[in-house]
């Protein structure tokens, strides 16, 4: 499944953000892609952030990644430089972009 998502990252945290993503630790990716990611992209522009999430259960993904430390320690992070933060919650699985037109 693809999933679409919006956050926002502060104006001031735009470069610590993208030097942030530069450095993802390995455990990090080798946990997301444990838990079903086969692809993560993320897009800016200005503040705004889209990502795109392939992956064959997203819920599963999320509950999978959200008690994992090295992913508590990543999401504290990121939360310091962001404005809309990304939902790993229950109700965060439900809250992809609706898809609005597919070729």
């Amino acid at each position: 499944m693809r999933v679409a998502l919006h956050t926002r990252v502060r104006a001031e945290g735009i470069e610590a953000y993208e030097d942030a993503h530069r450095e993802v630790p390995a455990e990090l990716t080798a946990a997301i892609r444990a838990a079903g990611a086969t692809e993560w992209t993320i897009w800016r522009s200005g503040s705004e952030l889209f990502h795109v999430i392939e992956c064959a259960d997203y819920a599963r993904l999320l509950a999978e990644l959200a008690e994992l430390p090295v992913n508590i320690a990543w999401q504290t992070r990121m939360a310091g430089l962001l404005e809309v933060v990304h939902d790993y919650s229950g109700p965060g699985a439900e809250a992809g972009l609706p898809v609005v037109w597919e070729l």
